[in-house]
């Protein structure tokens, strides 16, 4: 039933945001979201245990992430700009390889938690293997700021709050 609803949901973006109503244009839209409701069942919905409550509570801690998640992208931009545009910045520089375990448990936990490092500037997730991440820096600065754990400690509040309790 879930992944009808993942289906439908995302073919009704699929028509609001194509603007075409033609039938090559309905059975491409079809074919897509088919694909992409097949290629990520094991990520989306492999664990659907959770009642509607708790699958409430992490939509309205997603929401209230969000705008956390960008306040610190624009200081990560702020810093990746000072480091390409001044004198100091440039002495500042210095790319690294940072590997790291998270106490994140779920796969979808670990994907949000990787797509936010990637989306903050300056950072990106290499590779993931189990527990553990290599992430490249640019700077020691965001290499302490990663290091800190405040992303995944927000990622778990959402979607993983026991594990917090357990930390």
């Amino acid at each position: 039933m879930y992944p009808i609803l993942i289906f439908l949901l995302l073919f009704l973006n699929w028509i609001a945001l194509s603007g075409k109503f033609d039938a090559f244009h309905l059975i491409l839209g079809i074919i897509s979201c088919g694909v992409v409701t097949w290629l990520s069942q094991d990520l989306l919905y492999l664990d659907r245990r959770k009642k509607a409550g708790e699958r409430l509570r992490e939509a309205w801690g997603f929401l209230k992430y969000i705008p956390w998640i960008t306040w610190e992208v624009i200081k990560a931009n702020m810093h990746v700009f000072k480091l390409a545009m001044t004198r100091a910045g440039y002495e500042e520089m210095a790319p690294r390889v940072v590997t790291f375990k998270t106490y994140l448990k779920t796969d979808f936990a670990k994907f949000v938690f990787a797509n936010s490092i990637t989306l903050t500037p300056g950072t990106i997730t290499m590779l993931i293997r189990g527990d553990v991440f290599h992430v490249h820096t640019m700077s020691q600065f965001l290499e302490d700021d990663l290091l800190e754990g405040a992303i995944e400690r927000k990622v778990a509040e959402v979607f993983e709050p026991e594990m917090l309790q357990n930390k």
